[in-house]
């Protein structure tokens, strides 16, 4: 059940078996059905997700009714509003789940005290951040200064086992482009 979740935190630190159950008896598992909001626009995020089985999706709405997918997170991702989630401030972006999965959360409060009783966690999840925080850059980057064609292959190479699970609607949101648009191009990659 969270094997997935440790071999994760493995990348980074090592933690020894009292260290696993302690932070074990901090999670939460939670089946997720597909659509399933787990934060909404204007929430509070006090809790980051791993996914453990499936899709999730972070997302922005716009005035006008269009969503901007801003991220996926399949198997072995975590998930949330960092703003929200580090400053206690009204989520930005909301997440759904775009398959039936399982997600594991820790929750900021508990983290807060692993922090403390753990020390080395609170490394995972400077990296962890770090990360995230690199491949928003990169992602804004190659919006600004990439085509959409070159986008879209980019979006196969991070995201290879996606491309059959996810709507086209949501891939194209991603890339910035109507699906329409997305078709054309999928149709000169043959």
């Amino acid at each position: 059940m969270y094997g997935l979740f440790f071999q994760n935190i493995a990348k980074h630190i090592q933690l020894n078996s009292a260290e696993e159950l302690q932070l074990k008896s901090k999670l939460h598992f939670k089946n997720v059905a597909k659509n399933e909001p787990l934060l909404k626009i204007g929430e509070h995020c006090r809790t980051i997700y791993f996914v453990d089985k499936g899709c999730l999706r972070i997302y922005q709405n716009h005035e006008n009714g269009d969503e901007t997918n801003i991220l996926f997170c399949p198997e072995n991702w975590w998930a949330c509003d960092i703003m929200s989630f580090s400053l206690g401030t009204p989520a930005t972006y909301a997440i759904e789940a775009l398959e039936d999965g399982e997600v594991i959360g820790i929750d900021l409060k508990d983290l807060e005290e692993l922090y403390m009783e753990i020390p080395k966690l609170e490394r995972f999840f400077r990296i962890l951040f770090q990360n995230g925080f690199a491949l928003y850059q990169n992602r804004l980057t190659l919006a600004l200064s990439t085509s959409a064609e070159i986008r879209y292959t980019l979006f196969n190479k991070q995201y290879p086992m996606l491309i059959n699970r996810i709507s086209q609607k949501h891939i194209a949101s991603y890339l910035g482009i109507t699906p329409v648009f997305l078709s054309i191009i999928r149709k000169r990659k043959l």
